[in-house]
């Protein structure tokens, strides 16, 4: 069994001096890690480097690295956000104001005479609606003072059915208006354009429309099939002939304004021609129809 060395019998040099790492020891070995790595002097003892710690520094990264890497994720303060909000409402109020007046653009070009011309047709719709307040509040005053409403009631009854007759296309009309002839052909005009002109009308004052042998009323509907126009189903040929009860002063400008009905047909390669005239006879009829489950409600 070996026996334990006891202090008193360690050399003179290494009693009561630190042992320096690497020095020799008494039993003629240096001292060291226990892994076998080795330390200068100075240099602190620890484990040997692993694989890798003796290669150079990592690679420069690229510009396009460097800029992903400052940007995202991103790090907003405060004060960036309020700014970003600010810059989105200053660009989406930019937006609407320049696309209001693109939307204008077309009166801006317009001339004086067709900037007048604007004006009478709002100034005659507006006198339209005046005159119709107007009536209707004397066949209320007649009513109201009539010694035998109940013939006045009567005879308004009629009126108002003749009226109504003509809208809803059951009765001819005649009186002044005008005739518009669209000669297409190149068979450019499709459906839609004879529904903007349709509508035109309407806006401008018109009482009763014909298309061909056709009459147009608020049901009415347009379509195109294999390059042929139909209006309610029934096929209509070129060119197509539009006659229109009202006031021609008023129905005339409706068409001609800048952008326009006529202007737009025009760009399509077809020829337009509006002529007045004092009388025009809308003859095409359309049958009444019974409804099938609506039912007055006036007691």
């Amino acid at each position: 069994m070996p026996k334990a060395v006891l202090p008193e019998a360690l050399p003179s040099q290494a009693q009561g001096r630190p042992v320096r790492p690497g020095a020799p020891t008494a039993g003629g070995g240096a001292t060291g890690p226990a892994d076998g790595s080795r330390s200068g002097p100075g240099e602190p003892v620890g484990p040997a480097p692993g694989p890798g710690a003796g290669q150079g520094p990592e690679e420069p990264l690229s510009g396009r690295q460097r800029l992903v890497k400052g940007v995202w994720p991103p790090r907003l303060t405060r004060a960036q956000l309020i700014v970003a909000l600010l810059l989105f409402g200053l660009g989406l109020g930019l937006a609407i104001q320049v696309r209001s007046t693109n939307e204008n653009s077309v009166l801006r070009g317009a001339r004086q005479e067709d900037l007048v011309r604007i004006l009478d047709e709002l100034d005659s719709r507006t006198q339209r609606l005046q005159d119709e307040k107007r009536r209707l509040e004397n066949q209320r005053t007649e009513l109201e003072n009539s010694s035998d409403q109940a013939e006045e009631a009567r005879k308004q009854t009629l009126q108002k059915e003749q009226q109504l007759g003509v809208l809803a296309g059951t009765v001819a009309a005649q009186g002044p208006g005008i005739t518009i002839t669209i000669d297409d052909s190149r068979g450019s005009v499709e459906s839609d354009m004879l529904l903007d002109t349709v509508q035109e009308l309407r806006a401008a004052g018109a009482e009763a429309i014909q298309i061909g042998t056709v009459r147009v009323v608020a049901g009415t509907y347009f379509s195109d099939s294999g390059g042929v126009i139909r209006i309610d189903g029934r096929k209509v040929t070129r060119p197509y002939v539009v006659k229109v009860i009202g006031k021609p002063e008023d129905l005339e400008p409706a068409l001609n304004i800048p952008g326009g009905v006529v202007q737009s047909l025009e760009k399509e390669q077809a020829t337009v021609s509006v002529r007045r005239e004092k009388k025009i006879v809308v003859d095409a009829l359309r049958s009444a129809k019974r409804p099938d489950y609506a039912r007055s409600s006036s007691r």
